[in-house]
């Protein structure tokens, strides 16, 4: 009997030595880089982001601006790149003239002096809106930006035009497959190095067939994340991904990250070498919600040499803290 509990414990030990082996950190190769920043949205204007829903009018809750810079306009991204930015997150809609047109909201009210849903205008009507109509810091008193931004929504055309070397996050807003198969076609346009520099993002239906139609393009939506996150987790100690992790883009929650195996340098190590870019946000709140990395506190919760994602809704200061 006593024997067998020998054994018994000796394998276990063995086994545990051999977990400890294969995801362990330390023993992890390095492999050396720089920080990707990842600027959401461009420079934006910040806002309250206590108790936030998908339909909360975020411009009407702005924090005093520090900057006049409206997000997902070109002056902004050129600002995100001239800030640090390696790739700019934009969000587009599919226009009623066959444009997308590069705007967050899902409804124009809250943020231009337009109405309705923005996928049933044109982009020809849109040109016409100012999209800093409805900001506001102080509950509707002041509008510090209307009358100054006429005509300053893009299409994705000219955001790819004018930015011909830099990379894009797009966001597909919609859930919609046929938004997916137009993406495709405009990006399927592109040269194979253009779409390398290229990642997407967005609903479970139109990411799947973008996948489909556009395998080359590194994707991600809330069934992938969800799928590669919790695979990982459940089986990821064996050095196995699932498939779901790979060719990919990941986003990882800053306190959800020391529970993953291998973090930081050999976690990092098994999705890159399985074709996936890693990004790094704040914090998770619960909901589905998580801020950037905006502050030096955050930003110190990384390791030194840290050399994968950074998503960051303050460009400005982490783009000067990495450099």
């Amino acid at each position: 009997m006593g024997r067998k509990l020998f054994y018994c414990a000796a394998a276990i030990a063995v086994a545990a030595v051999g977990l400890y082996l294969n995801n362990t950190s330390t023993l992890a190769q390095h492999r050396p880089g720089k920080p990707v920043l990842l600027a959401h949205r461009g420079i934006a204007q910040r806002f309250d982001e206590t108790d936030l829903k998908n339909d909360t009018c975020t411009a009407s809750r702005m924090l005093a601006p520090k900057h006049d810079y409206l997000e997902n306009t070109i002056r902004s991204m050129q600002a995100g790149f001239a800030a640090g930015a390696d790739i700019v997150e934009i969000d587009v809609h599919p226009t009623t003239d066959g444009e997308f047109a590069v705007f967050h909201d899902w409804t124009l009210d809250c943020r231009t002096d337009g109405h309705g849903v923005t996928r049933e205008h044109s982009m020809a009507d849109m040109r016409s809106l100012d999209i800093g109509y409805g900001y506001t810091a102080d509950g509707g008193k002041t509008f510090p930006f209307r009358g100054r931004g006429i005509g300053m929504m893009p299409t994705l055309a000219e955001v790819l035009s004018t930015f011909p070397d830099r990379r894009f996050l797009i966001n597909i807003k919609s859930r919609d497959p046929s938004e997916g198969e137009k993406l495709a076609s405009v990006l399927n346009g592109l040269s194979a190095g253009r779409r390398a520099e290229i990642i997407v993002y967005g609903g479970d239906e139109p990411i799947d067939v973008l996948r489909r139609l556009s395998p080359d393009i590194k994707t991600a939506s809330r069934k992938s994340l969800k799928g590669c996150l919790f695979g990982y987790i459940g089986y990821g100690w064996t050095g196995a991904l699932p498939d779901t992790c790979k060719h990919a883009m990941m986003l990882v929650p800053i306190n959800i990250a020391p529970w993953l195996w291998g973090w930081p340098e050999r976690f990092l190590n098994r999705m890159q070498d399985a074709g996936t870019e890693v990004f790094v946000l704040g914090p998770y709140r619960g909901s589905d919600f998580s801020t950037g990395i905006d502050d030096p506190a955050q930003l110190a919760r990384l390791p030194q040499d840290f050399a994968a994602g950074i998503w960051t809704n303050e460009i400005e200061t982490i783009g000067k803290l990495v450099k």
